[in-house]
């Protein structure tokens, strides 16, 4: 079987607190066999944070060869279920025999594998982070459910371990915190106006961001600011969201959109 720790001399205070996450996790989802942090950013391969249990392997075997439901929440920034991974058709390639065959020493291990649940934290498109879990049983709503109730500590972990990892890119682990607080706020406009879930109303907004080519922290600082009349709050000097003239439009149309009025593809499933 896989440890769930590297050996003492490895950790470090960021391995530490995004193994607490996951023993967190793997605490409040019965039947957990592992669990993962994976980080996004944009065309880059995703790569794994931090994982305990079978997931530290599953997980870049996912990515490296088989895809499956961590990369498919990564580029989609939706959730991702699964009651039977291995049978499952979106990862025909994701197979019993052909994890065996790859891992062979865990032979006796993968054939208790059954759900897979895969949750995008929250963030902006440059970078972003997928919380994911594997079960000896099927996964379910109530699995995802029991994930976003660590979403948030998730990001912050990914922030400070981003950080210490890379001190030459400390200044944008700094933007993408900020920028949580108006995403947070323009989702709460989106679930308001469309009576729809948070994952929803993200991925409406990660939607938009896309066909408008603007940046999603943009967007919603433009929605924020254009549904209250007045500058959203931000910190002052380098840290502050400016959205362009396209992101302001955009965001105009979106509340359009929302209110029923026009450009009824941006809210459509």
């Amino acid at each position: 079987m896989l440890t769930d720790r590297p050996t003492p001399g490895e950790r470090t205070p960021v391995t530490a607190l995004l193994e607490e996450l996951l023993e967190r996790i793997a605490a409040d989802v019965p039947g957990t066999l592992g669990a993962a942090v994976s980080t996004h950013h944009g065309d880059a391969p995703p790569r794994v944070a931090a994982a305990r249990g079978l997931s530290a392997v599953f997980v870049p075997a996912q990515v490296d060869r088989f895809d499956g439901p961590v990369p498919a929440a990564g580029r989609t920034g939706k959730p991702v279920l699964t009651a039977d991974v291995f049978a499952d058709e979106r990862w025909p390639w994701l197979t019993l025999s052909g994890l065996i065959e790859r891992h062979p020493a865990l032979a006796a291990d993968w054939p208790r594998v059954r759900g897979v649940a895969a949750l995008p934290a929250t963030s902006d498109t440059e970078g972003g982070l997928v919380l994911s879990v594997m079960l000896d049983r099927p996964a379910t709503e109530e699995t995802l459910t029991v994930l976003r109730r660590h979403e948030r500590l998730a990001a912050l972990a990914f922030v400070v371990a981003e950080a210490a990892a890379r001190p030459d890119r400390t200044g944008q682990m700094l933007d993408l915190l900020q920028s949580r607080a108006a995403l947070e706020e323009a989702k709460g406009i989106v679930i308001a106006l469309r009576r729809c879930d948070p994952d929803e109303a993200w991925a409406t907004l990660r939607r938009a961001s896309q066909e408008f080519n603007v940046k999603v922290r943009e967007l919603a600082v433009a929605l924020v600011e254009l549904l209250a009349g007045a500058p959203a709050p931000q910190p002052d000097g380098d840290r502050t969201i400016l959205p362009s003239p396209a992101a302001r439009v955009a965001a105009a149309q979106v509340l359009r959109a929302l209110e029923g009025t026009s450009a009824p593809g941006l809210t459509s499933g």
